[in-house]
This record gives structure tokens, C-alpha cells and sequence, in this order.
């Protein structure tokens, strides 16, 4: 599976308003692992930086005079994304102002490129109801250094929130993965891409007999390691496997 962690940073909150995108910052990742290929661009909005924004992420209008703007550079943005399931953190927000970007140039919305979209800011409520759920409580929570991070950036926090979405989606304890104490078993941890469509068609994509064969290895693999207590086999497997 190829995943892609996505970051912006933007000119304000609002893209309604005429906000813009300032910086994209993007991760690959296959079968749970950085390929260490990614995508950075500055950009130039051509527009003021709220105040509020420049305190968050540091970044100047002076600093983006020489970049380009996200007409130069959609294609390639694009490209770098296409087909593969976007990872974001609080996923509306970032979804809008691409969007925003896109409809200028009359281009299509970014769920028709890409496979799918999680909203990580979504999952963490679903696990962990009532507490904080930025990125910097996950990195807390899962003991993950962020201590680099004293301004947000486009590009490392697409790093670092590909290392909380591992964490945060880990298979069993058993497995000796380092799961916190205080993370949901895997049986109540929902994972369903958001969707962005208006149309309430959902498309189903049905896995492949090789796929199906490497899963049930994984399972078979997952069975052996748990000593008999992996929660995804059939009952019937199970009871054959302890045979």
C-alpha cells in the first residue's frame, strides 16, 4: 500500500476568505516503511500573512517573494500523490485549502486523485475521546520525539505524523510493538478513510487472491506470535491451527 503524510502551511484559517498555501510538505510510505522520497515546496500567495499564522509557522512574505506560485508546481504536486491514500491530521482543513487551490486553476478535487483520505485528527478522537488530540499530545502519548519541532513545518510534520500514524495503528501488544498503555484494543480502532464525495457512491475495492494469500500469512504469522489469540482468524482456523 502507498501512503502519502500531508502537511500545509497557510497564509490564515480561512480559505472561504482568499487564504492561500504557503508551504505543501508531503511523505511517502509503503507497507508501513519511508521510502525517504517526498515532496517540499514554498509558495508565494501573492497576499499578506495574517499575524496569527506568521506566529505558528514562522514564515514570511519576504522569505516567499522568489517562490512559486501553485500554479507552477500543481502538476507535479499532483503527480507525486496521485493514487496513493493521503494521511492528514485534521484532514478538512489541508482538503479545503487544496481544494481552494485546485478550483482557481479548474482542476478537479484533490479525492478524485488520490485513493482515499484519513483524517488522523478523526481516529485519535475515536481512541481517545475527551483528551487532546493535536499532533504534539500524540507525539506525548506515544513517546515520540518532537523536540525539534518549536515552529510548525510543512514537511516535518508530515514526518512526524507518519511516525504517530504508525504508532497509533499498531497491531497487537503481544507482538511487542511498544503500544501505550492507554491505547484501544485493535478490535476498536477504526480506520475508514473520510469521504469527500457529494454523490454518496462509495467505491469498493476488492483485494486480489495474492493479496488475500499474504494476509492470511500475516494472520497465520500474528497467530504463532500471540500464542493462539490473534482476534482476525475464523473461529474455525483458529480451533485448526491449535489442533
Amino acid at each position: 500500500m502507498r501512503q502519502i503524510f500531508l502537511d500545509t502551511e497557510t497564509t490564515g484559517l480561512e480559505h472561504k476568505l482568499g487564504h492561500r498555501i504557503i508551504e505543501i510538505g508531503c511523505v511517502e510510505m509503503r507497507n508501513r516503511r519511508l521510502t525517504h522520497k517526498h515532496f517540499h515546496r514554498y509558495l508565494n500567495p501573492d497576499r499578506d500573512i495574517d499575524a496569527g499564522a506568521l506566529a505558528v509557522h514562522g514564515i514570511s512574505l519576504e522569505f516567499l517573494q522568489d517562490k512559486p506560485r501553485f500554479n507552477e508546481i500543481a502538476e507535479e504536486f499532483l503527480d507525486f500523490i496521485r493514487g496513493a491514500e493521503l494521511i492528514i491530521h485534521n484532514a478538512p482543513f489541508d482538503v479545503g485549502f487544496l481544494n481552494a487551490e485546485l478550483a482557481r486553476l479548474d482542476l478537479a478535487p484533490i479525492n478524485t486523485v488520490c485513493h482515499g483520505i484519513v483524517d488522523t485528527l478523526r481516529l485519535a478522537k475515536e481512541m481517545f475521546p475527551g483528551k487532546r488530540n493535536n499532533l504534539d499530545a500524540l507525539c506525548d502519548r506515544y513517546g515520540i520525539d518532537n523536540s525539534h519541532r518549536t515552529l510548525h513545518g510543512a514537511l516535518l510534520d508530515s514526518e512526524i505524523l507518519a511516525e504517530v500514524y504508525v504508532a497509533m495503528t499498531r497491531g497487537q501488544e503481544s507482538l511487542d510493538m511498544g503500544i501505550s498503555s492507554d491505547a484501544p484494543a485493535p478490535s476498536d480502532i477504526n480506520i475508514a478513510p473520510i469521504s469527500l464525495s457529494t454523490s454518496g457512491k462509495q467505491r469498493i475495492i476488492r483485494a486480489s487472491e495474492t493479496e488475500l494469500a499474504e494476509h492470511h500469512n500475516v494472520l497465520q504469522t500474528i497467530q504463532k506470535e500471540a500464542k493462539g489469540k490473534c482476534l482476525w482468524l475464523p473461529t474455525e482456523t483458529i480451533d485448526r491451527a491449535d489442533a
